[in-house]
């Protein structure tokens, strides 16, 4: 067999615990992230029911209590295709979402969340930026992102709101109904009909958002890409103002969706 040079056998190893170290604080530090510092959710938390906190922050901010019953296929979707349309929009370079910042967010019912039009565009101007093409580009890719979800979303809100109705309708007709069963029922249908004004309310207000800050790029970097971005927004906000599907409350009075 033949023999292997001691300096190069010691080289070799060198490199290999290199390596070793390198992979340890990887892994030392993705763990850290995963364990919910800097106000990240931790990545036990990442399951099936993850969105669920969303009906229960809806009915709350009215005063109401969440609905002990399980969710639905149906309602598990519809709620994880909300988020991506309740969380505001970002614009940062992508190595910035390589940890994730799931976040927990307040209902728009809530009396201390304050809208702020300007906020998306601020972000989209003063991070660093290689040209002002960039920024257009990041704006066109989160409309557009906006529209490509809006179909899906509805369609779901519409299969779960026509299943309520008959959830609604057969309450009259369950046998030995419990007090408790029927409140549990009546908070799930106030949930999903509350999750698709949120994201109606969410849409308006990304519209308004996104005007600005094509407003302030059109008179900081004129280009010509100004005119894709308009269109783009026009299409979201026709859409936005004529959702397939107008829901009220199950109880009460209906909610403003205009913020």
């Amino acid at each position: 067999m033949p023999l292997i040079p001691f300096g190069i056998g010691s080289r070799q190893r060198t490199v290999n615990a290199a390596w070793a170290a390198i992979w340890l604080a990887t892994n030392v530090a993705l763990s850290g992230c995963s364990g919910g510092d800097f106000g990240r959710t931790r990545e036990d938390f990442r399951n099936d029911d993850m969105h669920r906190w969303m009906a229960a922050e809806a009915t709350g901010s009215i005063g109401m209590k969440a609905s002990q019953f399980q969710l639905t296929d149906g309602e598990r979707q519809l709620r994880d295709q909300a988020y991506v349309l309740i969380e505001p929009p970002h614009a940062r370079p992508a190595w910035k979402s390589v940890f994730g910042d799931y976040q927990v967010l307040p209902s728009p019912w809530r009396q201390k969340v304050v809208f702020d039009r300007t906020a998306y565009g601020r972000l989209l101007i003063d991070e660093p930026h290689r040209s002002h093409a960039s920024r257009y580009a990041q704006l066109i890719e989160d409309v557009r992102d906006d529209t490509t979800r809006f179909e899906p979303f509805y369609a779901t809100a519409g299969r779960v709101l026509d299943l309520d109705r008959k959830r609604s309708a057969s309450l009259a007709h369950v046998s030995e109904l419990s007090p408790r069963e029927r409140a549990d029922t009546i908070a799930r249908m106030e949930e999903n009909t509350l999750i698709v004004q949120w994201v109606h309310q969410s849409l308006e207000r990304r519209v308004s958002s996104y005007h600005w800050a094509l407003e302030r790029l059109v008179i900081q970097g004129p280009d010509n890409m100004a005119a894709d971005a308009d269109r783009l927004i026009g299409e979201l906000a026709a859409l936005t103002a004529n959702p397939p599907i107008a829901v009220q409350p199950v109880v009460g009075p209906a909610l403003s969706s205009r913020g």
